[in-house]
C-alpha cells in the first residue's frame, strides 16, 4: 500500500522542462565586434577597387547576424564610407590616409557587405558599393566660395592635365610617364581662373629623351616592373598664366596592378567616367572562393534587415512614450552607429 501511495505521489510531481537559453542580444553598430567586421569589409573594398581613391569608414548604418551553426555566423553590414586623399594605387596604409574634407567637395560611398565568421575568423563573401559626390548646393550653403568638382572631360581639365604631363616629361631625366586616369578636378573662376587637377600616371619602358623620338613605342612597364604614381597640377589662366606640377612615383609594388577600364574615350577617362565629377566606387564583387556569395542575395537580405530595423525603430518610439523619471537619459539606439568624420 505504501508503495502504491509513493508511486501516485511521484506521478503527481511537477515536471520541470529545461528552459532554453535566451538568444544573444543583437549587435549594436558601435560594438567592437561590429567595428572589427567593418574594418575587414573596408579593407576588402579598397583591395578590390581599381580606380579613384581609397575610402574610409564613416559610419556603420546597420548590422545583422544570422547564425549558421556552432561558431559560424553570416554577417550583413551596411556601411557609409568617405573618400580619402590617398589614390587607390598608393602604398600608404588606410589608417594614414586623410579623409577629404567637406570643403574639398566630399565623396560618399554606400556599401552592402556580406561576411562569414567561422571560429572567430572573418572573411568577406560579397560586396556591393556605389559612391556619389555631395551636392553642389549642400557645399555652397556651407562654403559659398569653395569651387565644386568639375566634370572630368571638361575642356579646361583635359588641357591642364595634358600640359602638366608634357611639362613634367620635358624636365625629368627618369622614365617617360603616361596618363592612367584623371582622379578629380576643380575649377575656380573668381577672383582668378584656376584649374586644379589630380591624375594617376605610370612609368613606361622609355626614358623621357627616348620618347621624343618615338613616343608611340613607349609602353607601360610590365607587371613585374610596374611603377605607378600620382600628380597634382595647378594651372592659372587669369590674371596671369602659370603652371605648377608635382608628381610622385611610388616605386614597384608587387601584386599592385592597374586595371584598364576599356577603350578610353578621351585622355585618361574610362567610358563610365565621361561627363561625371568623380569615379564611382561601383564595386559589385563576389569572392570566388566563398560559397553563397550572390550579390542579389545580399540585397534581399539587406532589405529584410531594413524592414526589421524600421519595426524596431517604431517599437522604440512607442516605448519612449512611457513616462520616465525626471533626468532619465534613454540609451542610444543600437543602429545606426556614430559618425566618425561628418555627415553628408
Amino acid at each position: 500500500m505504501k508503495a502504491l501511495v509513493a508511486l501516485i505521489l511521484l506521478v503527481q510531481l511537477p515536471i520541470h522542462k529545461a528552459i532554453p537559453a535566451a538568444p544573444p542580444a543583437p549587435l549594436g553598430c558601435d560594438d567592437p565586434e561590429s567595428e572589427a567586421a567593418a574594418e575587414v569589409a573596408v579593407n576588402y573594398i579598397n583591395g578590390h577597387s581599381h580606380h579613384g581613391y581609397k575610402f574610409a569608414l564613416n559610419r556603420i548604418d546597420n548590422i545583422r547576424v544570422v547564425p549558421q551553426g556552432p561558431n559560424n555566423d553570416i554577417i550583413f553590414l551596411e556601411l557609409d564610407l568617405l573618400e580619402t586623399t590617398c589614390p587607390i594605387l598608393s602604398p600608404t596604409p588606410l589608417e594614414n590616409c586623410t579623409v577629404r574634407s567637406f570643403a574639398e567637395h566630399a565623396v560618399e560611398g554606400d556599401c552592402d557587405v556580406k561576411l562569414q565568421k567561422v571560429d572567430g575568423t572573418l572573411s568577406v563573401l560579397a560586396s556591393k558599393c556605389h559612391s556619389h559626390a555631395d551636392s553642389n548646393e549642400d557645399l555652397l550653403k556651407v562654403c559659398p566660395d569653395c569651387p565644386v568638382l568639375a566634370k572630368m572631360n571638361n575642356t579646361d581639365v583635359l588641357e591642364t592635365v595634358s600640359a602638366a604631363l608634357n611639362d613634367y616629361n620635358s624636365k625629368t631625366t627618369e622614365s617617360y610617364l603616361r596618363l592612367l586616369e584623371i582622379g578629380r578636378a576643380k575649377i575656380q573662376y573668381h577672383p582668378g581662373h584656376i584649374i586644379v587637377t589630380e591624375f594617376a600616371v605610370g612609368a613606361t619602358n622609355c626614358s623621357a629623351e627616348e620618347a621624343k623620338a618615338n613616343v608611340g613605342a613607349c609602353q607601360l612597364l610590365p607587371e613585374d616592373q610596374s611603377n605607378f604614381g600620382f600628380c597634382r597640377a595647378v594651372m592659372v589662366k587669369l590674371p596671369s598664366q602659370d603652371l605648377q606640377v608635382d608628381c610622385q612615383l611610388y616605386g614597384h609594388q608587387p601584386g599592385v596592378t592597374y586595371i584598364h577600364p576599356g577603350q578610353d574615350t578621351s585622355a585618361g577617362l574610362a567610358p563610365s567616367a565621361v561627363g561625371v565629377t568623380n569615379h564611382n566606387l561601383g564595386l559589385a564583387h563576389n569572392n570566388p572562393v566563398a560559397s553563397e556569395s550572390s550579390s542579389s542575395e545580399i540585397l534581399r537580405s539587406m532589405l529584410s534587415a531594413k524592414s526589421v530595423t524600421k519595426r524596431a525603430v517604431a517599437a522604440a518610439a512607442q516605448h519612449d512614450k512611457v513616462p520616465r523619471p525626471v533626468g532619465f537619459v534613454p540609451p542610444p539606439p543600437p543602429c545606426p552607429g556614430r559618425i566618425r568624420h561628418f555627415d553628408i
